[in-house]
This record gives C-alpha cells, structure tokens and sequence, in this order.
C-alpha cells in the first residue's frame, strides 16, 4: 500500500513526466505540425463560430495559444498535453469521491496509460483530444449533481457540457447517458428546479453555433454523415458494428493487461441497485454501446480516433467492480509493466518518426513558407494577408507566414470584401492555377501559388 502522503506527490510526478515527455518527444522528432493542428490553426487564423467540418472551440483554443506564442510548433504539443492532464487531474477527484481512497484513485488514472488515446495519439492536438478536459468535467459534475443536489454544480454542469458540444457533436453521446442518469435519480432527491438549470446554459453556450449552422446549411452534420456513411449495403449494418467491438478490445488489450495485475482473481461486484455503479455504466459504457447501435442501424463506419474521450472513466469503472478483489500489496509486476508501457509509447512514436519520413509531419511547411515569402518580396510590396486553399497546404501557409494572413478555402463571393492592399495567395492545382493566374505564379511540388499583390 502506498501511504495517503506520498500519493498526491507521486501523482504529480506522473503528471509532470507525462506533460513533459509528450511535449518533447515530438517537439524534437516532428519537423511540422500534425494535420489536424494545422486545420485548426487555419480555421483560428479567420475564426467563425463554427467550420465546415467541427464546431469552433478547437479553432479558439489554438488562437489563444498562437496569439501568446506564434508558430512555435512545441507549443501546441504543450497544449495537448494540458487538456490531457486536466482530464486526468479530474478523473482523479471524481476517483477520490466515489472510492475514498487515493490508492484505488490514483490506480484509475495510471490505468488511462495503458490506452494510446492517452498517450501515443495526443501530440495532434484535434477536436478528439479538445473533448477530454470537458467530458471529464461534464461526468464529474454530472456525479456532484445527484449526490449534493447543488445549483452551482449544475450550472458547471451546464457549461462543461456546452463547451464539450462545441469541441465535437459526438459529445451528444455522453449527454445521452448523462440523461439516463438523471432518470434513474430522479426519485432519489433530486430538487425538481434543479433539472431546468444545466439545460438552458448549455443551450446558451452552444446558441451562436446554432445560428451558424443554420445560415451555412448545416455542413458539419453533412460532412460527419458523409465521413460514416458505407457503401449502402446491407452487410455494412453487420459488418462495421463488428469491426468497430474488434478495434475496442484491441486498444484495450494493455490496458486489460495493466488491469490483471492488480486483480486477485475474476469475480466482479455487480449490483445493479449500486448507484455508483449505475452511474459509472451509464457514463462509460452507455455511451459506447450507443456508438455501436449507430454503427448497427446506420450500417456507419465509427472511426477509432472518434473513441478518444469514451475511456476516461473505464479505470474507474473496472476497479469500482473488482474493488473487492484489488491487491495494492503487490504492485512490482504492475508498476513494472506500467513503466514498459510509459517508455514504450514515446519509444514507438520517436522510432516511428525517424524511420519513415514520408508522414504529414515531415512536410517542410517552415521552408516552403520562407520560399514563399521570398518570391512574395521580389515582387510585391504588401503583405500577405489572405491565402486560399485547403486547411493542409494553405493552412500550412497561414501558420508559418510571418504576417499570419488569414485563410479561407474559397474566395468566392467574397472578392469584393478584399481591400486593394491586401496580398493573397492562392494554392491548389498547379496545372489549374498556372492557366487563369492574374499575378506571379510559381510550383513548389506538388502544389502551385498563385500570388496577388502590389508592385
């Protein structure tokens, strides 16, 4: 048994080693960002309260963080890792408040380690990983809602849960279960007012995006129905749903293997009248099993990357079932193989980043930019302030370019919006842009720049 003083020290050692190895190991090994970083960084550079693909809050974060310390790639790594943390840090609170024990707390959390979505993937700071701090905050206070019955634990509730939507609209998933749990306490107490509190905020939060939604014909669900959408066969109602319950007990499998370590031996506590198990079934594994029935009824493609925030409370939830049989005496083969799987995930993603250099983050977007402005000088005398493309190429553009023009996909209908000093730059398909370019054109393989300006 580790003493109750030293856990709080050794957990945040483990934060801290956490933090600073996920932030080094790719700050020394990429030489660009990821995609999705870049995509975000884009959106910011011309923020708006919702893009054609996610919501806005991902966009604003990375704003925040570019405005503090500009294109500067070991910040946004840094950045992840925050919202990693926090969701650990708050895993570890609601841990303490459903076992009263910081040993079985402390177990929850370095459990997490053992699934890649916590570690191996994190360094792409994307919607997936902008919903963890809120999704474990939304469960926390979800929790301190039907135990305290609070006013201000349901208006976090209702910010947390606002805030989450606007990460990633698969939030709706954990809302879902959160309803579930309200039903079932809703004859344990609860003040009847209490359930008109988190709802309205929630709805306030999110309102802006709403509006946007509408007005731009509501492209985010088109393109999130299209990224799951098979080939409209019957076998796919079969098919993905299998693949997808196949690719959840691979993930697993370390984190299963971290678990039978610290268990006796296979005999779970299930109470079903266990209101702490009730609620842990329907904040973790509601949520995945209505993930699967999408799958199911859709006939729907459920992406791994898209499960990132569903196992923050699974520690909680297996050590919660076999708590009765947890052995803490006996943890060198534990901490052994926590330790193997710690310094095996930074090993594999340095390993992988050495040995294949073909990846997105081993586009030179830094020397492409400086190319570019280069030949912008020799022939304009403005800045760049527009560039037109995708969010990868033109994206790229917007974070390296000293000026931090803004992006935008496409100009069109906006022409007339362009100040005459503005410099843009337009990116695509060279032999497309080398015929109807009205300013200098040049090919950086395989892209071409069509670029506008003054003289």
């Amino acid at each position: 048994m580790i003493a109750k003083k030293n856990i709080s020290n050794i957990f945040v050692i483990f934060l801290f080693l956490h933090l600073v190895i996920w932030t080094l190991v790719p700050a020394l090994s990429n030489v660009n960002l990821p995609l999705d970083t870049i995509e975000a960084l884009a959106w910011g550079s011309n923020l708006d309260w919702g893009f054609n693909k996610h919501p806005p809050l991902s966009a604003f974060v990375v704003e925040i963080f570019y405005q503090i310390f500009g294109n500067q790639d070991w910040a946004y790594y840094f950045l992840s890792q925050i919202f990693v943390i926090i969701a650990f840090i708050v895993v570890y609170k609601f841990s303490e408040e459903i076992f009263n024990n910081k040993n079985l707390a402390f177990f929850s959390v370095l459990l997490l380690e053992g699934i890649y979505f916590y570690n191996f993937t994190t360094p792409e700071f994307n919607v997936n990983v902008a919903q963890l701090p809120f999704w474990a905050l939304t469960v926390y206070y979800t929790w301190r809602c039907v135990k305290y019955d609070k006013a201000t634990d349901y208006v976090f509730l209702g910010l947390f849960a606002g805030l989450g939507i606007l990460s990633k609209y698969l939030f709706i998933y954990l809302i879902i279960g959160i309803k579930l749990v309200f039903f079932y306490f809703l004859k344990k107490g609860i003040k009847f007012s209490h359930f008109f509190i988190a709802g309205p905020i929630t709805l306030l939060i999110i309102l802006p995006h709403l509006i946007w939604l509408t007005e731009n014909n509501y492209i985010t669900i088109t393109y999130g129905l299209l990224r799951t959408g098979g080939v409209g066969n019957f076998i796919d109602h079969l098919v993905y749903p299998l693949i997808f319950l196949a690719k959840q007990i691979g993930l697993l499998i370390p984190f299963l293997l971290m678990s039978f370590l610290l268990i006796k031996k296979i005999k779970p506590k299930i109470n079903l009248k266990d209101k702490k198990l009730v609620f842990l079934l329907l904040t973790t594994i509601a949520p995945i099993f209505f993930m699967l029935l999408t799958s199911m009824i859709m006939g729907a493609k459920i992406r791994t990357m898209w499960m990132t925030p569903f196992y923050l409370f699974s520690g909680v939830l297996l050590i919660y079932v076999f708590q009765k049989n947890i052995v803490i005496n006996k943890l060198k083969k534990f901490f052994l193989l926590f330790t193997f799987l710690f310094l095996l995930y930074p090993a594999a993603y340095l390993s992988i980043s050495f040995l294949n250099d073909s990846k997105r983050t081993d586009y030179p977007g830094q020397e492409i930019a400086r190319l570019v402005q280069n030949k912008w000088d020799n022939n304009f005398i403005n800045e760049i302030k527009i560039v037109v493309g995708d969010e990868w190429y033109a994206g790229n553009l917007s974070y390296h370019l000293n000026s931090r023009p803004a992006w935008t996909n496409e100009l069109k209908n906006k022409t007339s919006q362009i100040n005459s000093s503005e410099g843009v730059i337009y990116t695509g398909n060279p032999e497309i842009l080398k015929k109807i370019c009205p300013g200098i054109y040049g090919t950086i393989k395989p892209v071409g720049y069509c670029m506008i300006g003054q003289k």
